[in-house]
């Protein structure tokens, strides 16, 4: 029988099995659980950096703490593959962000050892305060074990202003939880080394807190003016030797900083800390993403996240792209328009690269503002450049800006700032799930007075919208556009400022119209080739604009055709219900109209391949097909839905 690579591995298919092994164990245990987690993600692409930065922190972890009943709360969850690897999910690791399989962050549905999900950052602190609250009133009427409560929060999600408000709230309760600062960016910390490993193990031993607590109840007998001395003089000393201030502060107790990488530091501080029992602590623990794989240590922004690759080189299996992407056409389109008016500005949230304002800030270094995991704030930013003048674009994610939704009211919309929002990954995003589906913006910003909304049916068009982005200032705008590549129609050499609210009719029909608000354009175009095939004529319409509605188009539309149905890759309450209210208010369901808005379901969709995702959805060719043949009832009878040919 071969000898397996994971010896010690294939003995751990829970946390408790983990915590059998020695000690001297662990640092092979942790290799073996690198080597399994790069094995597995070279397969099924994902986020793989910052997972191999916490295997050492995520064994120390479950050793220590009694998992599942001690609650272990992963922030974002990106780090979280090397932790369900060990906790009873290893024989589906090789399914992860796959129809039907592991998701890539955690998932309270998918295991008991994933106490809350994430997929947005900053949410640890805050979800965990709430537990350990939880716990605290169960002790009280003795209904629940005494657990404790760790928050894992990399230093990147410490920007966000959620986690202080946590931190803040934490200290003020003193209730019993642990959060683990996972600083792998240096960005807090100088360089750790033995000295720092000595005074983590000092502070959070329990000499060193019961002398600090006697001398505490010692100081109380002293005059109040010495008393104030005395512990500002203890948290300076602290602070001077460990860079904690800032923690101590706000009500934790700081220990570190400690080498993420070496067990023999971790291990001592966290049983130190779990064995704490008066209020929260915070561990600084500084780790290096991609630790253990070279080409990962070598280029950590290149292996954030990552599609297949070759284990051995490194190298990443990438398909050949048929087309741009519509985030790199944005951008190039942003650097020209940017070329011919300096009051161009770009803001991203801690997303340079994948809102592809990274080749704008090479292009534009002072124009573009990375503002940190901060939506609230880049939104708010926005707004006071846009007040003095300016012409900022604030580059987010769709499901990123649900987070700056108060700030998008009543910063922007409230005082008609032309604030100009570029809303990417608007729709299905394939792999990463229903946590990062840009799937409500039509809806949340379509209530708002003074939004000008607009959606990209294919790259050309968001080249034409980003010019009229650029010449309208009488409004805040919204453009949105999706994930991946664009159609592969030929680009205009400079976007062309389209007539704000006004639509464009692509073909004419007979019985049905098929009107389209964003990229769902191309499969209305492949349903109205199959319905004209077989006689039954349809018009295709792209409305281009959300508000301001093109009515007089769509009226028009309303009267000319039997069956009207409304497509676009987002939420009930956008495009359709616009369409919809309009037409109820101008008596245009009156006359026989058959109406019918092809909407995003109302579920969550799980990750998968983008097609069958949008077939889910009922957005597909051949689903607007099955609606116009029911719609027809009799008539439509004859018509025959041909599914597309596999890998078309």
């Amino acid at each position: 029988m071969a000898e397996t690579k994971t010896p010690l591995l294939d003995r751990i298919a829970r946390p408790a099995d983990l915590r059998q092994l020695a000690k001297s164990d662990l640092r092979q245990l942790a290799d073996e659980l690198r080597y399994e987690m790069i094995d597995a993600v070279s397969v099924t692409g994902g986020h793989l950096g910052a997972g191999l930065g916490v295997v050492e922190l995520t064994v120390a972890l479950h050793y220590v703490f009694d998992t599942p009943t001690d609650r272990l709360v992963w922030d974002v969850g990106h780090q979280a593959y090397p932790h369900k690897i060990i906790t009873e999910r290893r024989d589906r690791i090789r399914t992860l962000r796959a129809g039907g399989g592991l998701s890539g962050f955690t998932k309270r549905a998918e295991s008991d050892y994933d106490p809350f999900g994430a997929g947005h950052s900053s949410t640890s602190i805050s979800a965990g305060l709430g537990m350990a609250a939880a716990r605290d009133l169960n002790l009280k009427n003795n209904t629940g074990p005494d657990n404790n409560v760790v928050a894992v929060i990399g230093d990147g999600a410490m920007s966000a202003g959620m986690a202080f408000e946590a931190m803040n709230n934490a200290g003020a309760m003193d209730s019993r939880m642990v959060v683990i600062l996972n600083d792998n960016d240096m960005s807090i910390a100088p360089p750790v080394g033995a000295m720092s490993a000595y005074l983590a193990r000092i502070l959070s031993g329990k000499t060193y807190r019961s002398f600090r607590r006697l001398l505490k109840d010692l100081s109380r007998h002293l005059p109040d003016s010495l008393q104030e001395k005395a512990r500002q003089m203890e948290e300076y000393t602290r602070g001077f030797m460990t860079g904690g201030t800032l923690f101590e502060e706000m009500g934790f107790y700081y220990v570190g900083p400690i080498d993420g990488h070496n067990l023999d530091h971790l291990l001592p501080v966290l049983e130190n800390v779990k064995n704490m029992q008066n209020g929260p602590v915070l561990v600084h623990v500084v780790t290096k993403k991609g630790h253990g794989y070279a080409p990962a240590e070598a280029s950590d922004d290149k292996y954030h996240g990552v599609s297949k690759f070759n284990v051995v080189t490194g190298e990443q299996v990438k398909a050949t792209p048929s087309a741009p992407s519509y985030t790199g056409v944005f951008a190039e389109a942003l650097i020209d328009e940017a070329s011919r008016d300096d009051k161009i500005v770009a803001i991203t949230a801690a997303m340079p690269s994948g809102t592809g304002l990274d080749k704008f800030a090479a292009a534009y270094p002072d124009r573009c503002f990375d503002v940190g995991i901060a939506e609230q704030h880049a939104v708010t930013f926005a707004a006071g450049l846009a007040s003095e003048g300016f012409k900022p674009f604030a580059a987010i994610y769709s499901t990123f800006l649900q987070r700056a939704y108060d700030q998008v009211v009543h910063d922007v919309a409230v005082q008609n700032l032309p604030v100009r929002f570029a809303i990417d990954r608007a729709g299905l995003v394939g792999a990463d799930g229903p946590t990062h589906a840009g799937a409500f913006d039509n809806a949340y910003l379509g209530t708002l007075p003074n939004m000008v909304m607009m959606a990209a049916a294919d790259e050309a068009e968001l080249k034409h919208m980003v010019a009229t982005q650029v010449a309208f200032s009488e409004h805040p705008t919204a453009l949105r556009y999706p994930r991946g590549e664009g159609t592969g129609v030929a680009l205009p050499q400079r976007g062309e400022v389209l007539e704000i609210g006004k639509g464009r009719v692509l073909r004419e029909g007979g019985r049905v119209c098929l009107l389209s608000y964003g990229t769902r354009l191309a499969e209305a175009q492949l349903a109205a080739d199959q319905l004209d095939a077989q006689g039954f004529r349809t018009s295709v319409v792209d409305a281009r604009f959300m508000k301001p509605l093109d009515e007089a188009l769509v009226l028009r539309l309303a009267r000319e055709h039997e069956i009207l149905l409304t497509l676009e890759e987002g939420a009930i309450g956008g495009f359709g219900s616009h369409v919809m209210h309009m037409l109820a208010h101008n008596g245009a369901l009156e006359s026989g109209l058959k109406c019918r808005a092809l909407v995003l379901p109302d579920i969550y969709i799980d990750q998968d391949k983008p097609d069958a995702m949008y077939d889910v959805a009922g957005l597909n060719a051949a689903q607007i097909i099955e609606t116009v043949r029911a719609l027809l009832g009799a008539d439509g009878a004859q018509i025959e839905v041909v599914a597309p040919k596999a890998g078309a």
